[in-house]
């Protein structure tokens, strides 16, 4: 299943520049997979040590966020695009 995966400007050099990517997967969790393994160190900035979601990212799948619905386990539909938000934080 391909998707489209929407690049942050803060990671935009891990994907050569490019603002936007095409993948594989059919869940949130294959989805970052495949983006690692084309473009090394995703894996590493989303996923914190206990295999979870970052708490400073925010996924989108059709712009619903992942933490709202099954995680990494989300469903992500072909043709659908997931978008990587940092957290901003301030006040």
């Amino acid at each position: 299943m391909s998707v489209t995966v929407r690049i942050p400007t803060t990671l935009r050099p891990l994907s050569g520049g490019a603002s936007e990517v095409s993948v594989e997967g059919a869940t949130v969790r294959e989805v970052i997979a495949s983006l690692d393994a084309a473009h090394p160190g995703f894996q590493d900035r989303l996923i914190d040590e206990s295999g979870g979601l970052h708490r400073y990212v925010n996924l989108f799948v059709d712009d619903d966020d992942v933490r709202f619905a099954d995680g990494l386990a989300t469903s992500v539909p072909d043709g659908q695009t997931v978008a990587i938000v940092p957290a901003v934080a301030g006040g």
